[in-house]
């Protein structure tokens, strides 16, 4: 059997129903469900001809956003520092190393030949073409790479540019094709005490390029006074990027190479033979014979001017 409520327990329920939102619990009249328009016009009805109780406003407390969901304060930001000033600020950041921009051609052209005549010897020469800017080739190069052999010769020899090698070395033809080089005038009783070695261009181009027209030109000033002060016998031009510049003709090196031809640099005559260059003959050994023939022509020319 269910034990009845007592008065604490009905007034709990009470309470219940009035948090949960029952405004009432019973109906005047019985409701017939299932009449359901005329239910509702009936409670229309009975809800306007209720007075209507006016209910003093709640006050709204301000519901207080989470922590996170306030705005932070803004930070503020240091002004920006211009990048001159930036770099200022940074003692422990190495100074940028600047070169000088090389000059326009024909002013390192007109330079360069003013450069060169001063110079009266193969040291003053050297002097000059270290603080020489107006090649472009020097600004990516390690060494100048002046001569190699003995200041007065009989015979001088002209390549086309340093290599690697040399550019480490701060000598012309100390590689391969140096070392070959060295074979090929040891064939006809020449070495490094009897001869002159150079280039059209003092500076190794990047990647082992062939030097621009205006990289050797900018050069042919210092080269004409060096033959000058060596006074040589014999020029002898290495490869046909040399032979061209030196000649001052458009053939190709099989057309240039095996025949006397007259140099005149600086107000002198000099005898010039071209040959193939001793790189192309690491590359191509068929072609030693070629280049055998023209070193006994020198050699011919040098035992005749005894």
């Amino acid at each position: 059997m269910t034990e009845p409520l007592n008065a604490r327990d009905i007034d709990a329920t009470y309470a219940w129903y009035r948090a949960m939102g029952v405004a009432e619990f019973t109906a005047e009249a019985p409701t017939d469900w299932f009449d359901l328009e005329r239910q509702i016009a009936a409670r229309r009805e009975a809800a306007k001809a209720r007075p209507v109780e006016a209910k003093p406003a709640r006050p709204v407390a301000p519901t207080a956003r989470p922590p996170s969901m306030d705005r932070r304060p803004e930070t503020p930001r240091p002004p920006a520092i211009p990048p001159a000033t930036a770099m200022r600020q940074q003692p422990d950041a190495p100074p940028a190393i600047r070169r000088p921009p090389p000059a326009a051609p024909d002013q390192a052209v007109m330079t360069a030949r003013t450069q060169a005549a001063k110079a009266q010897s193969l040291a003053e020469l050297r002097a000059i073409l270290e603080r020489f800017d107006g090649c472009g080739l020097k600004a990516t190069a390690k060494s100048l790479c002046f001569y190699r052999g003995v200041e007065k010769a009989r015979i001088m020899l002209i390549g086309e540019a340093p290599g690697r090698d040399e550019d480490l070395a701060g000598k012309p033809f100390v590689g391969p094709a140096g070392q070959l080089l060295d074979k090929m005038l040891a064939s006809i009783g020449l070495d490094e005490s009897t001869v002159h070695i150079t280039n059209v261009v003092y500076w190794r181009p990047p990647g082992n390029r062939t030097p621009t027209p205006q990289e050797v030109q900018v050069c042919e000033p210092f080269l004409e006074r060096q033959i000058a002060l060596v006074a040589p016998e014999v020029v002898l031009l290495l490869g046909g990027a040399a032979a061209k510049q030196v000649l001052d003709s458009q053939d190709g090196i099989m057309r240039l190479r095996g025949k006397w031809r007259d140099l005149e640099k600086g107000g002198k005559r000099y005898r010039a033979i071209a040959t193939l260059h001793p790189a192309y003959l690491l590359r191509t050994p068929n072609a030693k014979k070629q280049a055998w023939r023209d070193l006994l022509m020198v050699e011919a020319a040098l035992g005749a001017s005894r």
